[in-house]
């Protein structure tokens, strides 16, 4: 028989043995991951199974490379690095905001879209006010065995002066989405404007999960002007809707944050001014957005601060855009994530600039939207380059820089 003072020691090691069993299994909520290689630019997502994509640029920031990887181990281990463009050379980091996006689709395949380089082939449209061949709005996808990205192609036909960059969504039935901003072809002989007035979003859409894609279409017929040096951000969530993020350049100074959605896979779009910023100047700004498949949620900069807002599921803003904690100045590239119990992780860039390294800064938000603990910044943003942030199935974070 145990004595009282056996059984009392028994169920101390079990009460011990509980404990230690769940500090092992207890996981960080945001983990921290370098990009592979030394790269810069990370851009990453999750698919159906968990598994981590991440494309990320290697090499001269004026004419280098893209590299695609995946993980089974949450970033523990990565695959052999395969080359998404098939031209060396065709991809370029210069502004932080050109390089490359990436989508995960139905049968979870994996679409990047990128700005072309100076030396990347096909060439894009001509642009008649430098009466030079533009950038050409790059594609290409993993092909069905997953050993090699397809030829890149140049989605570009209606429209030229690509400058800020491109991004592309897709979604569980075989819809691919690249979108940019550039001027159409005649737009400133019908219009009478110049500069970036005459700059709109363009859409190109694949309805056979990117095998081909017609000619591109205006998104959205309001004349707001884009912002010619900034990013966008388009995505589609898992039912479909797609929303898209840019920045405005109407009379050259207000430089506001606009969204668009489509409630039609991409058919037709509504938009909505989202956010304010007058400044004679380009900012050469990058925005995000992600989905957990019941919410949206995306991030901008204004001001030298960072922001996000949940997105209703009908379209526009579910209410007013939050901002970082602290001092709003420096912040640059905000990147999202939200995980399946609806809390958010917002990372973003603090004190890069042109040719200009600087901090990764994150903060994660409860689920009413409220700052859970305390803002964390690590050194170590190389030039040209940005945080990831990846949410995943377990509900734990990771940020990749």
């Amino acid at each position: 028989m145990m004595t009282r003072r056996t059984a009392s020691l028994a169920c101390a090691a079990a009460i011990g043995g509980f404990a230690a069993d769940n500090k092992a299994e207890r996981k960080e909520p945001v983990r921290i991951l370098r990009v592979p290689g030394g790269g810069l630019q990370p851009q990453a997502g999750i698919d159906e199974r968990g598994t981590l994509h991440v494309v990320y640029y290697a090499g001269d920031a004026h004419a280098g490379d893209l590299f695609y990887v995946r993980s089974s181990d949450r970033g523990s281990t990565f695959s052999p690095p395969i080359r998404v463009n098939s031209q060396p050379g065709s991809a370029i980091a210069a502004g932080t905001i050109r390089g490359a996006q990436l989508a995960i689709g139905k049968s979870n395949g994996v679409h990047i879209a990128w700005n072309g380089s100076e030396q990347a082939e096909p060439k894009g449209p001509m642009n008649p006010d430098s009466g030079k061949p533009g950038a050409p709005m790059l594609y290409s996808r993993l092909s069905d065995t997953g050993s090699h990205f397809e030829p890149q192609r140049n989605l570009m036909h209606r429209s030229f002066g690509l400058d800020g960059g491109g991004s592309v969504a897709a979604d569980l039935a075989g819809n691919v989405d690249v979108a940019w901003h550039g001027i159409g072809m005649g737009e400133a002989a019908a219009t009478g404007k110049e500069g970036e007035a005459r700059r709109q979003v363009w859409l190109a859409r694949s309805e056979d999960g990117g095998r081909s894609f017609p000619v591109e279409e205006k998104a959205w017929s309001r004349a707001t002007g884009v912002c010619g040096c900034c990013g966008m951000k388009i995505l589609a969530d898992r039912t479909g809707h797609i929303s898209a993020l840019y920045r405005s350049a109407t009379e050259s100074v207000h430089r506001d944050i606009y969204l668009l959605w489509s409630n039609d896979r991409g058919r037709t779009f509504d938009g909505q001014l989202l956010h304010k910023w007058d400044v004679n100047a380009c900012p050469m700004s990058s925005m995000d957005a992600a989905e957990n498949g019941k919410e949206t949620v995306a991030a901008w900069e204004t001001g030298g601060q960072v922001y996000w807002v949940r997105l209703d599921p009908q379209g526009g803003a579910a209410g007013k855009p939050a901002s970082a904690p602290g001092d709003g100045r420096g912040r640059k590239h905000p990147r999202i994530a939200i995980n399946g119990n609806g809390e958010v992780l917002l990372a973003w860039t603090e004190g890069t600039g042109w040719q200009k390294g600087g901090s990764l800064a994150w903060q994660v938000y409860d689920g009413a939207g409220q700052a859970r603990g305390v803002k964390k910044q690590l050194p170590g943003i190389p030039a040209w380059s940005f945080a990831a942030a990846i949410a995943h199935p377990d509900n734990t974070f990771s940020i990749i820089y």
